[in-house]
């Protein structure tokens, strides 16, 4: 070996070792290709400041522009409103279907329990709704508003505004209002429920327990989930917040569309909520806006989906399909011929895929229209035609009347000016009544419902002791005091509450009535 190669071989040696050691340093990064998006640090920039930089990461899999739910949040609260509905003297039917969800009895009181103390005492109740049209328009849940006698709804800026019921769904649980505005509102867009999948990121906004525009997150956890009518529903099941005073709100996604209506909450688990997904609701607004309610074809078949065990006992051809049960004596279906074991393969050459599928094409479909069923009967293919007729209504459990304490037994007078019946405390009554010694006033005895008293938030058992400034101490007085504030529109009504023993100020709109 040559001096002239032994000097090359020691050469290459130093050189490979530089190498080597530079790639174990990280001074030389190898070009490698990766299957997903690499994690890409930003170096810390030169900071004179003695505390540590951290630097940005973007992880794996994430994508640009990637939705915040702040801004989603934000730009979807002018559209959600706070929904008030109160009747008189008695709890509306509820609509409990199992033990396993509930679905909040309409006119759950959330507020001060002593306006019920008298039987005649309107129910009131909050729920949550949203715009859908600049001209007024808002969707909500049926239980929210059903057996309403005055609903108010109030809107992200603080007005509140009388609405009106256009229609109303029980068996979807959907109802359509209105309010009237001098100017047009901001609307929700509508996505499609269809497209969403298990796992995906929602959002509900609503009133939960009257606390306003409060905003939870969390996934779907189930599509299609059954919970009161198993031929009708199809709640998505979700994570997110949802309890009493959510009912009517939006739920969506993180493009900032509504995908559902946020109806029920489990009762066994507080972070189980179910919506009516928006698609459902998309279906039935043109006859909620024309007509008021909702007309669905009907067969009368009870039906269930083809699973492999089926399948293989029946010796059915196809795994697909929606088999017949039961057929309803005297129904469309009875008429026609349909038979228990009948397997449904089509309705008017669509292909029918499941029980869910061919329910929902039904029901879509007005009552008395035509419909030609194609079927497999004991392996034979043949054709059925049939008449629609109305699907009934939903039958609701029992409603419960509760029988509330009665008044103190006082004596009894008509409402007087402001909707109040008020008995007169003076030193010869003053010890039947919980007041301080000394104290003279009117004993409110009842609130006349939807009155200008009860709007101002008076309640049975307080005292009244001055208007607007001046001394209340006789039915007469009131009654002048009432008449010189009255050029004003507003009193100012002073009070002692009892149960508080606090003092305070109410303001009492005078409305024609």
């Amino acid at each position: 070996m040559t001096r002239g190669f032994a000097w090359l071989t020691v050469a290459l040696t130093a050189a490979v070792g530089v190498l080597i050691g530079m790639a174990m340093t990280g001074g030389i990064s190898p070009n490698t290709v990766m299957s997903g998006s690499p994690v890409v640090v930003s170096p810390p920039a030169a900071s004179p400041s003695s505390e540590p930089v951290m630097s940005a990461v973007t992880l794996p899999g994430a994508l640009p522009g990637t939705p915040s739910v702040a801004d989603i949040a934000e730009r979807l609260n002018p559209v959600v409103v706070n929904i008030d509905a109160s009747a008189r003297g008695r709890r509306a039917r509820t609509a409990l279907g199992t033990e396993l969800p509930r679905r909040p009895a309409p006119f759950e009181d959330l507020g001060d329990d002593r306006r019920q103390r008298s039987g005649e005492t309107p129910r009131r109740g909050t729920g949550t709704g949203f715009l859908i049209d600049p001209t007024g328009l808002i969707l909500t849940n049926h239980h929210v508003i059903e057996g309403a006698e005055r609903i108010t709804v109030k809107l992200a800026d603080g007005r509140s505004l009388r609405g009106q019921v256009v229609g109303s769904d029980p068996d979807t649980d959907i109802a359509l209002i209105k309010v009237d505005a001098p100017a047009a509102l901001p609307a929700a867009v509508l996505g499609n429920s269809d497209t969403l999948r298990v796992g995906e990121w929602v959002l509900a906004i609503g009133n939960p327990l009257a606390y306003e525009h409060t905003a939870t997150v969390g996934i779907v956890s189930f599509i299609g989930r059954k919970l009161f009518d198993s031929s009708l529903d199809n709640y998505i099941q979700t994570d997110a917040a949802i309890t009493f005073g959510n009912s009517g709100g939006p739920l969506i996604n993180m493009r900032g569309e509504v995908i559902g209506i946020n109806a029920a909450v489990s009762r066994q688990v507080s972070n189980i909520g179910f919506a009516v997904p928006i698609n459902q609701a998309r279906a039935i607004l043109p006859q909620l806006r024309t007509a008021g309610r909702v007309s669905r074809g009907y067969i009368g078949v009870a039906l269930r989906d083809v699973d492999p065990d089926i399948q293989t006992s029946l010796g059915l051809p196809r795994g697909e399909g929606a088999l017949v049960q039961d057929v309803t004596a005297g129904s469309p279906g009875a008429r026609a011929g349909v038979k228990p074991y009948d397997l449904i393969v089509a309705v008017d050459g669509e292909v029918v895929r499941s029980n869910d599928a061919l329910i929902r094409e039904i029901a879509e479909r007005r009552p008395g229209s035509t419909a030609r069923l194609e079927l497999l009967r004991d392996g034979r293919s043949m054709e059925l035609s049939l008449k629609l007729a109305e699907r009934p209504g939903r039958v609701l459990p029992e409603s419960v009347t509760p029988t509330l304490p009665a008044g103190r037994g006082l004596e009894r007078d008509e409402p007087i000016e402001l909707g109040l019946t008020l008995i007169e405390i003076d030193a010869a009554n003053a010890h039947r009544f919980d007041v301080p010694a000394g104290m003279t006033g009117l004993l409110v005895q009842r609130v006349e419902p939807f009155s200008a008293a009860y709007d101002a938030g008076i309640t049975r058992g307080q005292i009244l002791l001055e208007i607007n400034r001046r001394p209340v101490d006789s039915v007469v007085g009131y009654r002048r005091s009432i008449q010189a504030g009255r050029d004003a529109g507003v009193l100012a009504v002073f009070l002692y509450d009892p149960d508080l023993d606090q003092r305070a100020i109410h303001t009492v709109r005078l409305e024609p009535r």
